[in-house]
């Protein structure tokens, strides 16, 4: 008896079934039935399988040549780097894929189909037998691709995972020479850190350093009278001032937020400045408030009367201008 089970929630193709004694007819009426559903062209599984980036990866596995590679945001999430919008974790987004050594897109359904030229060591092979882009290469081509925060998040988030380091960064830049987006990459770079817990911390860094503010440490750490060891994101220490995100799975319960004001009473004490941050203060008209409030701050304990960084351009294209404290 054969051991193939089609109900197993593992893709399978026409010939496997075939190999296990099932008919490709057999195949079509339960499909028709509701019994099992297409994931990809030629590609099924048991329809009480839920969806998701690693099952379609897995299928694409099955059928797709040697040169076809999974890339950009689905090769991230396959590494462990989630930058998915909120919505794909319940519809997961089309496959991308791209083919490699010159070959051409493919056209198969269900996939994004693109090229690019890959070299051997910018390609891994995960324990599924799931190629993608490795993690330097996924990093860099999510960097150019998506919008700045997107990419500043992704940037951080693969150089803390995986140890990559602004050399590593740099070293594959030639790669990039005259691509779409290079430009933004070679910003973001040198903007990324290395210690940052979850996207929101990255884009609130970002959002400071575009307001024109002196960047902060992405995390810091420290003893605090009267409550201990504290780890504090994005901190100016030898200001005392840390703008902190709050999000919902960490900092929603009763007992997380009776903690949270024990700590930030102690940095009170302590004579910290701490802004908290949660999700609706991320939009443009509340990110106003925080960030005029986070200017006072800076300028009431800034030593220097401009402490306001000048660059050469902004996220827009435009020219930034000194802006001049008369404090």
């Amino acid at each position: 008896m054969s051991s193939f089970d089609p109900f197993d929630g593992q893709p399978f193709t026409s010939l496997m079934a075939r190999a296990g004694g099932i008919s490709r007819h057999q195949v079509r009426d339960w499909v028709s039935g509701g019994r099992l559903r297409v994931v990809l062209y030629g590609v099924y599984v048991g329809a009480a399988a839920p969806d998701s980036v690693d099952l379609r990866a897995r299928a694409a596995a099955l059928v797709l040549p040697e040169h076809a590679v999974v890339s950009d945001r689905c090769a991230a999430w396959l590494l462990g780097v989630d930058v998915l919008d909120p919505e794909e974790h319940d519809l997961a987004p089309v496959l991308e894929v791209v083919s490699a050594g010159g070959k051409g897109p493919s056209s198969r359904t269900g996939l994004l189909g693109g090229k690019r030229d890959l070299r051997a060591d910018e390609v891994v092979t995960l324990p599924n037998g799931v190629r993608t882009t490795g993690p330097l290469r996924t990093a860099c081509d999510v960097g150019c691709l998506r919008g700045r925060y997107r990419a500043i998040a992704t940037i951080d988030a693969f150089r803390r995972s995986y140890g990559l380091t602004v050399t590593d960064f740099h070293a594959i830049l030639p790669r990039y020479r005259g691509r779409r987006g290079v430009i933004q990459l070679r910003e973001l770079i040198a903007l990324s850190a290395d210690r940052v817990d979850s996207p929101p911390e990255s884009w609130v860094r970002l959002m400071i350093h575009d307001d024109g503010l002196p960047m902060p440490a992405a995390q810091v750490d420290l003893v605090v009278p009267g409550w201990g060891e504290a780890r504090l994101e994005n901190a100016y220490e030898h200001l005392r001032i840390a703008v902190e995100y709050d999000g919902e799975q960490f900092h929603s319960r009763v007992e997380d937020r009776e903690r949270d004001d024990a700590r930030r009473a102690a940095l009170d004490a302590a004579g910290w400045i701490v802004l908290v941050l949660r999700r609706g203060d991320l939009a443009a008209a509340q990110r106003t408030v925080w960030l005029r409030e986070l200017d006072g701050a800076l300028a009431a304990r800034s030593p220097e009367p401009s402490y306001r960084r000048r660059y050469a351009r902004g996220p827009s294209g435009t020219s930034y201008r000194w802006r001049a404290r008369s404090r």
